[in-house]
């Protein structure tokens, strides 16, 4: 274990980390992985409140890169259990506000210009702080006048925090996994590798301005629903100027007289619109993130903080509908078939055990009144559900899950009406007529003819590559065989072990015959000693072998 401490590039962070661990009653964690030797004393702390209460306070000890691991992991619930996701999605970014002076050098250094010449006014007072950023208001100066914006900062030095933290967390998985075997099941690598792909991605902000203009572009011709301007010229990687949105929080805005049964039809539709037909939607769609504007009889929302997106690809899409569709008429065979389909098998699945366990969630959420199918919290299950039995579900997907639940949540607390099965039906059903009508059975004909008639142009070329290959001897078959290389070693063994032994009883024969006793019965006891330790080796090593 000291060995593996001497690679790890900052041990104080590290000793940090594990004095964490034990004052939150992780000291079992602390001990089993081999840390206990970076902090003096007994490994061990009482335990107070529940293991997910402690775990979600000992992420929030632990700072900004265990806060955003803590909010992916609880879109996970694949992988984690129910009610350590309930923790964790308590995880709020509450980190104190970094002094304007810092905020200003930062943006100097990515725009290449004084914040004055920029923004002819900058609020010195933050609008929001979070683990990455901190953002402010500002007067944006342009050639068509000057324009109300926000302007998201990066906070200094984040990005060499984030990436040492990521470090330190691969350490740390790879240690759970080798020292605590029932810890594997949870995929801590794994995670830790989901995690610095999303964490990644939020680091650079020119991402996130892509985002918007791809979702106004999606949205073009919505007029319910908005999307930031960016303003490019006074954007970087570090830095994104976004228009200001002069409205209402979702809570703010029922206070205020706001329909509640049209912000919750309008998000809704967002949310359908961008997974099912764009397969490119927000991922983290709380109440934060959107801003009620224009009338109280007639909201438009407007979506903000555009980070973290999810991706369906085409194919995931048209399964991901099939399951929709399957569960809108209540066909657990068919949610069974999509959500195999969905999932990628990483062992051997016992399709009767799946079929039956998909059929149990089926009837426990279908088999109700219309108004009272969680259809979300259907998705995070058929998930986990599907993982034990050993389908790997893509993120995006749970994310499609997450998405619903949250809108599903949010919405019944303003409009307690809202059915999110039967919004969702006339859609889906839409969906299958559209899928076999005639102007997509024939573009999807005409897609098949082509690619039947390149295969058909290529086959010829390709057998007649193979016989010339043949008739010039150059084609070869080749076949993999694993314990081969194994195989060939141990008869190589044998065969040389077998030609030392007969040498030895050869010459032991010779020597006696020309009466030298004493050399040739040497020669026989070393033929007889090397032949009893290569058995007894040999043995040995395929007892080994066996119990592997």
């Amino acid at each position: 274990m000291a060995g593996l401490l001497d690679t790890v590039k900052d041990l104080g962070r590290l000793r940090q980390i594990v004095q964490v661990l034990i004052r939150h009653g992780f000291g079992e964690v602390v001990q089993r992985t081999g840390l206990g030797t970076l902090v003096p004393g007994k490994a061990s702390a009482e335990s107070k409140g529940t293991m997910a209460e402690r775990i979600r306070l000992a992420i929030t000890d632990l700072g900004p890169s265990f806060v955003k691991l803590g909010q992916i992991l609880s879109t996970r619930p694949d992988l984690v259990p129910l009610d350590i996701i309930a923790e964790l999605k308590k995880l709020q970014d509450q980190v104190p506000p970094v002094p304007v002076e810092q905020i200003r050098l930062q943006i100097q250094q990515e725009l290449g210009a004084p914040v004055e010449e920029v923004f002819a006014r900058f609020d010195p007072e933050p609008l929001a702080c979070a683990s990455i950023g901190q953002v402010h208001r500002a007067t944006l100066v342009t050639p068509d006048g000057p324009k109300e914006v926000v302007v998201k900062v990066q906070r200094p030095n984040i990005k060499e925090t984030i990436e040492r933290d990521i470090d330190l967390l691969f350490w740390l998985a790879k240690a759970v996994e080798r020292s605590m075997p029932e810890a594997r099941a949870y995929q801590p690598v794994k995670l830790v590798t989901e995690f610095d792909r999303a964490i990644t991605a939020e680091l650079d902000f020119t991402l996130e301005a892509d985002h918007a203009i791809k979702f106004a572009k999606n949205f073009q011709g919505h007029s319910e629903i908005r999307f930031p301007f960016v303003h490019k010229d006074a954007s970087a990687k570090r830095v994104l100027t976004l228009e200001f949105f002069d409205g209402h929080k979702v809570y703010g805005a029922i206070e205020r007289g706001y329909s509640g049964e049209k912000i919750c039809k309008n998000t809704l539709g967002l949310i359908i619109k961008a997974v099912f037909e764009d397969g490119f939607f927000h991922a983290d769609p709380h109440p934060g993130n959107f801003i009620i504007l224009g009338a109280p009889e007639a909201p438009v929302i407007g979506v903000i903080d555009l980070g973290l997106v999810g991706r369906l690809t085409p194919q995931m899409r048209e399964k991901t509908i099939d399951l929709m569709i399957a569960a809108v008429q209540e066909d657990a065979r068919g949610i069974a078939d999509a959500l195999y389909e969905i999932g990628t098998p990483t062992r051997k699945v016992d399709r009767k055990a799946f079929d039956a366990e998909v059929a149990r969630l089926a009837e426990r959420y279908l088999g109700k009144q219309l108004g009272e199918i969680e259809l979300s919290r259907l998705i995070q299950d058929l998930g986990g559900g599907a993982t034990r039995y050993g389908l790997e579900i893509p993120p995006d997907f749970l994310l499609v899950g997450k998405a619903l639940m949250t809108i599903e949540g949010v919405g019944k607390e303003i409009y307690p009406e809202l059915d999110v099965f039967e919004e969702m039906k006339p859609y889906f059903m839409r969906l299958l007529w559209a899928r076999y009508s005639p102007e997509r059975l024939t573009h999807d004909l005409v897609r098949t003819l082509t690619r039947i008639s390149g295969a058909a142009t290529d086959l010829p070329l390709q057998g007649h590559e193979i016989l010339e290959d043949l008739r010039k001897g150059r084609l070869e078959v080749r076949t993999r065989e694993p314990m081969l290389p194994i195989s060939v070693d141990v008869l190589g063994r044998r065969v040389y072990s077998g030609l030392v032994v007969t040498g030895l009883l050869i010459a032991s024969g010779v020597l006696l015959a020309g009466e030298s006793y004493l050399l040739g019965g040497l020669y026989f006891l070393a033929a007889l000693g090397w032949g009893t330790l290569h058995t007894t080796w040999a043995m040995w090593l395929g007892r080994k072998r066996r119990g592997r």
